[in-house]
């Protein structure tokens, strides 16, 4: 799978974690999909900072970024690590 195919599909990947995990993806639904290399997904959150005031989900993307990757395996059949950009 290259990123335009994890693109394409990325809206099932969210909706499976928002099914799941409704923190987890608070934290995750305002990423952009950075690159992907086959094994590590870097995800942006350079442009959600812009307006995040007091709406800091660093924290809360640490500790439920396992359920992130645990969607994209469970959706995608695809194992990954992910890097984030700030």
């Amino acid at each position: 799978m290259n990123l335009h195919e994890l693109r394409l599909r990325w809206n099932e990947v969210l909706d499976y974690l928002e099914s799941k995990d409704r923190i987890a993806w608070m934290a995750f639904f305002d990423a952009r999909l950075a690159s992907f290399d086959s094994k590590i997904l870097t995800l942006d959150f350079s442009d959600s900072r812009k307006l995040g005031g007091a709406h800091e989900y660093l924290e809360i993307r640490n500790s439920h970024r396992e359920a992130l990757v645990n969607a994209i395996e469970e959706v995608l059949d695809l194992k990954v690590e992910i890097n984030e950009v700030l």
